[in-house]
């Protein structure tokens, strides 16, 4: 990831300056948010002579193989809602400032190699525990993977040779994220941030994939 040369802000034929200069911003912006980003797409929606009245139609996003928090995420693609933006300070070169909180609609897909990666590192080892202790009544979760549109949980077991396994399947409910088992009951339920809600959890392309929105504050 480190090796990876820094992406271009997109760029629509009505761009000017300013709007470069804000793509450019928010680009910096974003990575400084994260451990990793691989790569990292940005188009700004809206006009130069909007965007110096401070308002910016939205921001569209596509970035892949980013690290937040601790987090593997395979890849993220977002649309904002309407920005309000302080622009003098990004044309005397100062961080880019938002003045209200707004909305963000997208997808982020999740490897199960990232998936087990992220929850074996000390920042996740709780969540790993309860989902370990939820799903198998054992914990922490040692490992996850997806085949033929299933995600298969494992835990080790003190004193078994090996990993006991559940086969599962992910679904949106009541904002958030549950983990049934083949029969359809219930096993786990994964916390979520309440400026968060989830509206679709599917297993695509050997991913989870999960589609949402989410409140952002400045």
């Amino acid at each position: 990831m480190a090796g990876a040369e820094p992406a271009q802000p997109s760029r629509s034929p009505s761009s000017g300056p300013v709007l470069q200069l804000l793509a450019s911003g928010l680009q910096l912006w974003i990575r400084s948010q994260c451990e990793a980003v691989e790569n990292l797409e940005i188009q700004l929606h809206g006009s130069a002579l909007n965007l110096l009245r401070g308002r910016l139609d939205g921001v569209s996003l596509l970035a892949r193989r980013v690290v937040y928090q601790g987090l593997e995420i395979e890849r993220v693609q977002l649309r904002s809602d309407p920005l309000r933006i302080q622009v003098g300070g990004v044309l005397r070169g100062q961080p880019v400032l938002l003045e209200h909180a707004f909305l963000i609609r997208g997808s982020v897909a999740f490897t199960a190699d990232g998936l087990s990666s992220s929850l074996n590192r000390p920042r996740w080892r709780e969540l790993s525990d309860q989902l370990g202790d939820q799903l198998l009544g054992l914990g922490p979760l040692r490992q996850l993977r997806i085949s033929r549109g299933i995600l298969i949980v494992a835990a080790e077991a003190r004193g078994e040779p090996r990993l006991m396994e559940l086969e599962t399947l992910p679904e949106a409910d009541q904002g958030s994220v549950v983990i049934r088992d083949l029969n359809g009951m219930l096993r786990g339920r994964l916390p979520m941030d309440p400026n968060i809600r989830i509206e679709r959890a599917t297993l695509e392309a050997d991913m989870l994939q999960l589609e949402g929105q989410a409140r952002v504050s400045p």
